[in-house]
């Protein structure tokens, strides 16, 4: 792309200041309203990245930020040393939503996954009585739940993994959508096994979609083997794919959920742990916490933002949309296409090289061309625009990636 002087500018400063442990498109983008972004040229895109789908109700909602400005003039943290009067209603209407017990709350998506880990441990241990230090969590190849060292120690993305170790003990990694791998695992190790964590859908992968009935089977054998059911919906979650939860659509109610990014309608890191008592309570005051976690000011954001998801009907929005979106994509006959697959408005296409073009050249043109997105591993170009958009300009947005892929035919 040629960049104007002004964009070079804050990129490099970037470049020449920060830790390069980011590959971004070279677009700097300093205002957003809705599903649209403007960088500092002012040249207006459509966001169909979301932010890894932390933006679900859009840039910069008002009634979100309403909240936020409303309640940083008041009070903004407190720490967990005294109770505030935001946390108990935020907890709440969690629980009026998803219908679990208790609420974890914590900040980052990563720290929602190591509670969760805890917790696993905790349960295993109290409740299911295996011995001090042989509790093993059974997760999934290609996963991605974050990227502490207990997290990549499970990790089989090299790229993530290497040059970080000793790596953390106690995981077991078998592959996603094969129910018949945890039939095996549990059979062997199932009187030590705490916890299955999944992602109902794996979104960093490149938006894998199991096998419909797979959630379920899974489901039903940690049952058997008194193994919790751990689901990561920091990416599904929160209408993304057309429920409140991606894995209400096989109907499944995991032990234990996992949220954030869209939890706060990206304005602030919220994320959370929901289950019910008898794993929640085996944690104890000063065993795990966080400084922020659960703080004023972000409990009255997610609060408000999963009030939109409600009141806008988001989830049903994203089953439509995402339809539209499939349907649409699957008309268009190039060489770039290999394959298109999604649920709701979490979709992807994997791009076949041609004429010396990738995934991310697609990417640079359709930037060019006033739409924005982001390649994974290479050849994977992943489609999750905000669940505001519109049906206008998600015809708008298609009609850009059909141009662009068509530029580079």
């Amino acid at each position: 792309m040629n960049l104007s002087q002004k964009s070079q500018y804050y990129i490099s400063l970037e470049e020449e200041y920060g830790a390069h442990n980011y590959e971004p498109l070279p677009v700097v983008l300093s205002k957003g309203k809705g599903a649209e972004v403007w960088d500092v040229e002012g040249k207006h895109y459509y966001d169909f990245l979301s932010a890894y789908s932390a933006v679900n109700q859009g840039h910069c909602h008002p009634k979100i930020v309403e909240a936020l400005t409303e309640q940083a003039n008041i009070l903004c943290l407190t720490s967990r040393a005294f109770y505030n009067d935001c946390l108990g209603p935020y907890e709440k209407i969690m629980n009026d939503i998803f219908g679990y017990d208790k609420l974890l709350p914590m900040n980052s998506g990563t720290e929602a996954v190591e509670t969760a880990l805890k917790l696993s441990r905790k349960w295993a241990y109290q409740v299911k009585g295996v011995e001090e230090n042989e509790a093993i969590i059974v997760t999934c190849n290609n996963n991605f739940h974050g990227r502490t060292i207990s997290i990549i120690s499970f990790s089989n993305d090299d790229n993530a993994k290497k040059e970080y170790g000793p790596y953390t003990p106690g995981f077991e990694v078998i592959d996603y959508n094969d129910s018949e791998a945890l039939k095996k695992i549990l059979e062997v190790k199932g009187k030590n096994i705490a916890a299955f964590l999944v992602e109902p859908i794996q979104g960093e992968a490149g938006v894998i979609v199991p096998d419909d009935e797979y959630l379920k089977v899974c489901y039903d054998l940690c049952k058997q083997h008194n193994v919790l059911f751990v689901a990561d919906e920091i990416q599904t979650g929160i209408a993304r794919t057309g429920k409140m939860l991606c894995c209400e659509h096989t109907n499944v109610r995991p032990d234990i959920v996992i949220l954030g990014k869209a939890l706060s309608g990206g304005v602030l890191p919220v994320s959370a742990v929901l289950c019910d008592d008898e794993i929640m309570m085996t944690i104890s005051p000063s065993q795990h916490g966080s400084t922020f976690g659960g703080f004023p000011l972000a409990c009255k954001v997610a609060t408000a933002a999963m009030k939109v998801v409600l009141e806008e009907n988001l989830a049903e929005r994203a089953e439509i949309l995402g339809k539209m979106f499939r349907d649409e994509m699957s008309k268009i006959k190039s060489p770039f296409i290999k394959l298109i697959r999604g649920k709701g408005l979490l979709n992807a296409v994997e791009v076949q090289p041609h004429n010396g073009k990738s995934a991310w050249d697609v990417c640079i043109e359709m930037a060019k061309n006033g739409l924005l997105a982001k390649p994974t591993h290479k050849h994977i170009i992943r489609f999750a625009p905000p669940l505001v958009i519109t049906e206008e300009q998600l015809k708008e947005g298609i009609e850009i990636i059909k141009k662009s892929i068509r530029t580079l035919e």
